[in-house]
């Protein structure tokens, strides 16, 4: 289905010091890990100041953001953050946007949270208007004419949307869509759904996938991340889901390379716990 190369990514989640948080960027480069992740929740580490101290140890690994909640940016001071970024990483940045889902967070921050479809229709406007900014911006971001955009989500209007507008689709998971599916029928849906929105720009999208969970045997397997997004799932259904690598490493290679004929997915993203387990899946595919 689609010859490009495996991208892998991970999210940081958090630091207690500036040697600690480098030490980490760091060991994550050296592990085979091509994007460096810093997603946006009050209580974690503001995303672009994170950014610009990993790339001052980092020398390859592109910087990204998984994903800015949209709702708390406007175009023009978001475009002011990417663009110095994107410069003082010399162009390593990659843009990850999301509509925003945790109202708490909202309340915390002194904003409205507004309705899902108030809020994707920002997120759109935010990609839109972005752009256009950062291709004239001054300073220019050194990616020209602006870094690749990632928009990352689960719902139908979001996965339409990012396939019209992002170079990156996200796709933050897939649940059963009745009795009879493990989600894999959910997610074929929602990439069809990607495929036919994007038209002809369908050849040139990056597919992405949240992996929420990632062991060599289900005994060991974490599912605290995931169940938090489907409560009302056994177990059994939840080691099944998209996204949930469980077995060898030899295994889960074999897994990547179905998601990758199968659904063209090449980039997948896991979450900071689980980075030293999948690094053992990522040297097998080096």
């Amino acid at each position: 289905m689609t010859t490009r190369p495996f991208r892998f990514g991970v999210n940081l989640l958090t630091s207690d010091s500036r040697t600690e948080w480098q030490a980490k960027v760091r060991q994550a480069e050296e592990l085979g890990y091509h994007v460096l992740n810093v997603p946006d929740h009050l209580g974690r580490p503001a995303p672009f100041p994170a950014l610009t101290s990993a790339a001052e140890v980092t020398t390859t690994a592109r910087l990204g953001t998984y994903v800015l909640n949209a709702g708390f940016y406007r175009p023009a001071l978001l475009a002011r953050e990417a663009a110095t970024v994107d410069l003082l990483s010399d162009g390593r940045l990659e843009i990850g946007l999301g509509a925003g889902y945790v109202q708490s967070e909202f309340e915390a921050a002194g904003l409205p949270f507004p309705s899902p479809g108030e809020r994707l229709d920002h997120l759109v406007h935010t990609v839109t208007e972005l752009r256009r900014l950062l291709a004239d911006h001054q300073p220019p971001p050194t990616q020209r004419p602006a870094p690749p955009i990632m928009i990352a989500g689960q719902g139908k209007r979001l996965l339409r949307a990012a396939a019209e507008h992002a170079d990156i689709v996200g796709i933050a998971g897939a649940l059963p869509l009745d009795a009879n599916d493990t989600g894999h029928g959910a997610l074929a849906e929602k990439i069809e759904l990607v495929r036919s929105a994007a038209g002809p720009r369908a050849a040139d999208l990056e597919l992405n996938l949240l992996v929420k969970a990632v062991a060599r045997d289900a005994a060991a397997i974490d599912l605290s991340f995931q169940r938090r997004f489907a409560p009302e799932l056994s177990d059994e259904q939840l080691l099944a889901l998209p996204g949930v690598l469980c077995g060898s490493p030899s295994a889960i290679v074999d897994t990547l390379h179905e998601y990758r004929e199968k659904y063209g997915i090449t980039y997948f993203t896991v979450l900071e716990f689980d980075m030293a387990a999948f690094a053992e899946v990522i040297a097998q595919l080096r």
